[in-house]
């Protein structure tokens, strides 16, 4: 294992690493005999040397892990977990993952199709049948393209008692009591609704027959021996082991309130190191076969002038070395998250930080070093920064 570490925890991540050479269902990837142990090791130091950097300079605040041909060559913890206690962070606390989240909803969703319990453009009044937006699919919820209103603004004004939690289900009867407008024809062009990843999680309900939250715990968190990750409300209160609060912009605690207890948009928690388990568990059939998992990644987006598409989940995108990526980002009540997969090398760049302070905007620069135009140029720059896409939920 070429690990390079700055959190103290190199053993603990060792052994529980291990688990994903075995078997033979994995997807191969050709490993080039300029990756050794040593060109490992210094890359490990190098971006031990960026992130350091980001947090003294820029006041990165989170966990990182990154792997390049199915090794974790890199992982490490920067700050606190609470800034008013000043617990330290570790690469075993677990964050909230907003936006990122979307891809274990659309994961639900592909492991239904696979047990032929839901096709992909059945219409949302097969699930909901009060539902009251016609022509709208389960396709068009994974893709963004359903054109419907965001719950997160609508039951600003819908819901006036703060104090009492939201759920999935109350989202789907203030659709059905008061009809907000919708924002477009379903399926005329893309816009990012999170309104359609809680609908499918209230459909993972009703295809499945459990709640979507046990679905999650059951058939992905545990098969995959992610035992850090969890979602929102109960399983928040019942978690024993760390998790990071989050922050303002000025390191102010943020509290949780009525929204949180929405899932499938966001909602769930989990660490660098489960999300590398989740990353590896993708170049294996454990979940679903390897020809529904390619439907995720490719896009479907219609626009001619596109810098970027759309999958199940996942965003897909061309670095400026030409490699096409699939990634999120997500941004949620003082959590700022980015996961990103290269096939190509099998590479993973995971950062959680819960802090907003805009450090997370020089990753651009981090994917610049490990995907160089031009081997052996890409530098840290303390420059402009790069904005991260998609920093919404």
């Amino acid at each position: 294992m070429f690990l390079v570490s700055c959190s103290g925890s190199e053993e603990e991540g060792q052994s529980s690493f291990s688990f994903w050479r075995r078997g033979d269902d994995r997807e191969k990837v050709d490993i080039p005999a300029s990756f050794t142990e040593a060109s490992a090791r210094k890359m490990g130091q190098q971006l031990d040397s960026i992130f350091t950097h980001l947090h003294k300079r820029k006041g990165f605040n989170g966990t990182v892990l990154v792997t390049k041909y199915d090794q974790v060559i890199y992982k490490g913890a920067f700050g606190y977990a609470d800034f008013y206690r000043k617990d330290s962070l570790s690469t075993e606390t677990a964050f909230q993952l907003a936006s990122v989240s979307k891809q274990f909803t659309a994961m639900a969703i592909m492991m239904l199709k696979e047990q032929g319990k839901l096709q992909y453009d059945d219409s949302v009044q097969q699930y909901l049948p009060d539902f009251p937006y016609k022509g709208v699919t389960i396709r068009q919820l994974l893709t963004h393209r359903s054109g419907l209103p965001n719950y997160t603004y609508f039951s600003d004004e819908l819901w006036p008692d703060r104090k009492k939690p939201l759920t999935n289900q109350d989202v789907v009867h203030l659709m059905v009591q008061h009809q907000p407008k919708i924002f477009y024809t379903p399926n005329t062009r893309f816009d990012y609704s999170n309104t359609g990843y809680c609908l499918l999680a209230a459909i993972v309900d009703e295809a499945s027959g459990m709640p979507f939250s046990t679905f999650l715990r059951e058939r992905i968190f545990e098969r995959l021996d992610m035992k850090h990750t969890f979602t929102f409300s109960d399983d928040l209160t019942a978690y024993m082991g760390k998790f990071a609060t989050g922050h303002t912009r000025g390191r102010q605690k943020r509290t949780t309130d009525y929204l949180d207890t929405v899932l499938g948009d966001k909602g769930v928690y989990s660490t660098v190191e489960d999300l590398y388990k989740w990353d590896q568990a993708l170049y294996t059939q454990k979940l679903v076969k390897r020809e529904t998992l390619e439907e995720a990644f490719k896009g479907s987006r219609t626009e001619k002038k596109k810098t970027e598409d759309y999958g199940f989940g996942w965003r897909i995108k061309a670095l400026e070395s030409g490699d096409s990526v699939v990634y999120h980002g997500g941004l949620w009540h003082g959590y700022t998250t980015y996961l990103m997969r290269n096939k190509k090398d099998h590479s993973a760049l995971i950062v959680l930080s819960n802090l907003p302070n805009g450090s997370l905007q020089y990753l651009k620069d981090v994917q610049r070093f490990l995907y160089p135009i031009q081997p052996d140029t890409a530098t840290i720059k303390d420059t402009k920064p790069a904005k991260v896409a998609s920093a919404q939920l």
